[in-house]
């Protein structure tokens, strides 16, 4: 299966738009196919509204965004894409008709995933030209927040193309999540649909309303699930004994008629109880705003679970951690190429631009920003010295212990900037550095940072002398740049003129 670098979206729609947003933020061009000409406008309008949610997920230095294109031929986005999500109405026959067609013009190595909410994958890919790449991908609306992706193979599906999927879900954030075996409805639907009929039979019955039956889960179950599922949240109700005693104290319950597994007859009164609930629950509020609120409430979620690196936060932080391995990468070239220049030069570090959210009341780049730049900065040289991931699991660190910021010039928002990096000096246990923030249209200096940094025994709490090959990379790059001169700013002290 083929690297992807462009995704191929086989109609549009909220779930489509879902997937365009995730994708073109995490730096794949897009090419959106539809047989209705104004869905162009619909798209790029649903791409727009998720990004103010998706720049707050997480402030991992990200690639530069992708590119998205539209088209009307189903066919010649087949020809283009490496891999193609299709998310049209779910009708059978119109379904396996598609993608019969579109599989006939996709290269054989480009995987083909459908955005089903139910159907079976069997079905699906019956009258496909090579039917092994085809699989479900059902993912859960907001598709750019919500990392979920339930992966289904059906007869014909190789188990190529299910780790092809996997691996192209994980790089763009995602949690696959491969079902065993194809059941209508996959995993998830089956148990919200189960919640759901119990629902219109307590509004049909008169029980309860859409509100009260929301806050029953909102302020109970529903914090716990952020987490938690409900299996391993009945594993702590049963005590030190876990599942087995809570079993046993609370299977006898499941003989208790509480529950009908039979949906109530959909009446206009029922239909009306519903959205007269709904509406009431709504307060005048449109779905626009309904669906910011839902996005700045998920993003917090999500950034909570980070710090315990459970749930949706563990796959926020392997996002992260990759996009902070990629970012390493890609400066390495640069840095090699630096280092082997008679004249000795910077290193250029890391490319950005100055995010939305990252400016304040005057319209210019907020000071934090500036300490996350340049920290991004000393990651990607950390990284290329070997203090990564691996070096801190392994009890030692490189810790901040003074930093000096001065401010040069204005950076506005989605100014592109770009930072350069010299190493002042170095011993076993210290790093002296200076890194200077420019703009990219005209190499500006926007602002510089002096930072000196202690290697840390982390299990022992105290300075401790770096791992020699560490020592030695830090000292090939200050002996690489001993020509240069030392920068003005550095070692000045911040304080007010006594004339």
């Amino acid at each position: 299966m083929r690297q992807v670098k462009t995704l191929g979206l086989l109609g549009t729609g909220v779930i489509g738009g879902g997937w365009a947003a995730r994708a073109l933020h995490f730096g794949i061009d897009v090419l959106a196919a539809d047989v209705k000409p104004e869905m162009e406008t619909w798209i790029r309008g649903a791409v727009a509204n998720a990004e103010g949610a998706l720049s707050r997920l997480t402030f991992a230095p990200l690639p530069p965004k992708g590119r998205l294109s539209f088209t009307t031929d189903l066919r010649a986005m087949a020809r283009q894409a490496d891999f193609i999500q299709e998310n049209i109405p779910e009708q059978l026959e119109l379904k396996q008709r598609v993608l019969a067609d579109v599989s006939r013009h996709a290269p054989g190595d480009v995987v083909i995933a459908s955005s089903t909410s139910g159907l079976l994958p069997s079905e699906l890919q019956r009258d496909m030209e090579a039917p092994q790449r085809f699989l479900v991908a059902h993912p859960f609306n907001p598709v750019y927040l919500l990392p979920l992706v339930e992966l289904v193979g059906g007869e014909h599906t190789s188990p190529q193309a299910l780790a092809a999927a996997g691996s192209f879900y994980r790089y763009i954030g995602m949690h696959p999540l491969k079902v065993r075996r194809e059941v209508p409805g996959h995993l998830t639907d089956r148990l919200q649909e189960a919640l759901w009929r119990e629902i219109l039979h307590l509004v049909n019955d008169g029980v309860a309303t859409t509100g009260e039956l929301d806050d029953s889960i909102v302020y109970g179950p529903g914090l716990r699930w952020a987490g938690m599922g409900t299996n391993l949240i009945y594993h702590l109700a049963g005590g030190e004994s876990g599942m087995r005693h809570m079993l046993r104290q609370f299977g006898p319950c499941l003989q208790w008629p509480w529950t009908k597994l039979e949906a109530p007859e959909l009446t206009e009164e029922l239909i009306d109880r519903m959205v007269e609930g709904t509406q009431a629950q709504a307060n005048g509020r449109s779905i626009r705003e309904l669906e910011r609120l839902r996005d700045d409430y998920l993003v917090a979620i999500q950034q909570v679970l980070r710090q315990y690196n459970i749930g949706a936060g563990a796959t926020l932080r392997a996002l992260e951690e990759r996009l902070y391995e990629q970012s390493g990468a890609v400066a390495c070239p640069g840095i090699e190429s630096a280092l082997s220049s008679d004249s000795g030069e910077a290193l250029r570090l890391i490319e950005t631009h100055v995010r939305p959210e990252w400016v304040d009341y005057n319209g210019h780049m907020t000071d934090s920003r500036y300490l996350q730049v340049f920290g991004d900065a000393t990651d990607t040289l950390f990284r290329y010295i070997g203090v990564d991931d691996d070096y801190r699991k392994s009890g030692r660190a490189l810790y901040t212990v003074e930093t000096h910021v001065t401010h040069n010039a204005e950076a506005k928002a989605a100014e592109a900037l770009y930072v350069t990096t010299q190493v002042l000096a170095v011993d076993d246990k210290r790093v002296h550095l200076f890194h200077c923030l420019n703009r990219r249209r005209d190499d500006a200096l926007i602002a510089t940072a002096e930072q000196l940094y202690l290697h840390v025994n982390t299990a022992a709490g105290k300075a401790a002398p770096m791992e020699s090959l560490v020592r030695a990379r830090l000292e090939k790059i200050r002996a690489a740049q001993a020509g240069l001169a030392v920068p003005a700013q550095a070692g000045r002290s911040v304080g007010m003129s006594r004339t």
